[in-house]
């Protein structure tokens, strides 16, 4: 689901609802299986005769598919001018597009002897209505999991014993280098000042970096050369829209898990790629404790992997791969951007 679907709040907190995102893989996904699922059951409902069955579907496949996929087609060419219209005008224009199609498809198809237009306009009206609820009551029954990830990324996983450290580290330096304490105390409360935000848009990727550089620069107050990191980026990804506060969590679960517990240095590295309409993400630290870490890691993951699945649907995933020296944890998000 992407985060152009999440459910807005009228002022009493009633679900408004928004159109469904026609560009999203599950969004498709899920309008081909409804209206094939549809089609099927209205074809064995009037079906009288089981040995016509299979030719009647035939039929039924030849009348469906076609402007089904070219409606698909369509609204995912208009899905940015629908997106924003008001929604119910947007209904509206959803309900248009459809029939629009439909009776270029008749025209096409009257030729071969599929004469008739009044029931292919009337069986698409109200097969779009029936796949537009859903989407809204799909989203109405999601608006309170969504706002619970709203309060995730609002209350993200800076733990407390980060703030401890973080003041003891500029602390650690106050005298000896007054300049980089100040500098500190800055990198803390623009990290405090991003919690604090209302977290409900998606945010450019390039954000998202500048904050993990504040966090490390924090951590590296106290572990200082222990802390190694190595940036691969991709400055093509950087206009990329992705969930708030989503990538310093798992850093911060690097840090913690692969360099604080050890003695001597260790690296923390971080791929971000732009492949085609992909963004690749890759955060790789040391394994210290096997069992510790894996444990420790599970919940920051599982809350990671939940949001992304709220804002993207289909279109992103988030996996970890352990091995004796390594933990890795790869994301691949669709690449949006707001232009």
């Amino acid at each position: 689901m992407s985060i152009k679907q999440n459910p807005r709040r009228a002022g009493h907190g009633c679900y408004e609802g928004t159109l469904p995102d026609f560009r999203n893989l599950g969004v498709v996904l899920r309008i081909l299986l409804l209206v094939n699922g549809l089609a099927l059951v209205g074809g064995l409902i009037r079906n009288r005769e089981s040995a016509l069955l299979g030719e009647e579907l035939l039929e039924m496949a030849v009348r469906v598919e076609f402007p089904l996929i070219l409606s698909v087609a369509a609204l995912f060419l208009l899905r940015t001018p629908l997106q924003r219209l008001p929604y119910p005008v947007g209904l509206a224009g959803t309900g248009a597009v459809v029939l629009g199609v439909v009776m270029v498809v008749q025209s096409l198809l009257a030729p071969l002897g599929y004469g008739g237009v009044l029931r292919p306009l009337l069986w698409s009206l109200v097969t779009a209505a029936c796949v537009l609820t859903y989407f809204h009551l799909r989203g109405a029954a999601q608006a309170p999991v969504l706002a619970e990830a709203r309060l995730l990324a609002l209350t993200a996983r800076i733990r407390p014993h980060f703030l401890f450290n973080s003041l003891n580290g500029v602390l650690g330096v106050l005298r000896s280098n007054p300049r980089r304490a100040e500098e500190g105390l800055e990198e803390l409360a623009d990290l405090f000042r991003a919690l604090m935000q209302d977290n409900r848009e998606l945010v450019p990727l390039a954000d998202e970096i500048a904050l993990c550089e504040r966090y490390l620069n924090l951590e590296r107050l106290r572990l200082g050369d222990r802390l190694e990191v190595v940036w691969q980026r991709d400055v093509a990804a950087d206009a990329s829209l992705v969930p708030p506060l989503f990538l310093q969590p798992l850093v911060e679960n690097a840090v913690y898990h692969g360099i604080e517990p050890g003695a001597g240095p260790g690296r923390v590295s971080i791929l971000i790629a732009r492949r085609g309409p992909e963004v690749i993400i890759e955060i790789a630290n040391p394994v210290l404790d096997a069992e510790r870490h894996h444990a420790g890691n599970r919940m920051a993951v599982d809350n990671i992997r939940e949001r992304l699945m709220l804002f993207y649907d289909l279109e992103a995933a988030l996996d970890t791969e352990q091995t004796d020296d390594a933990y890795r944890v790869r994301i691949r998000l669709p690449f949006r951007s707001e232009r």
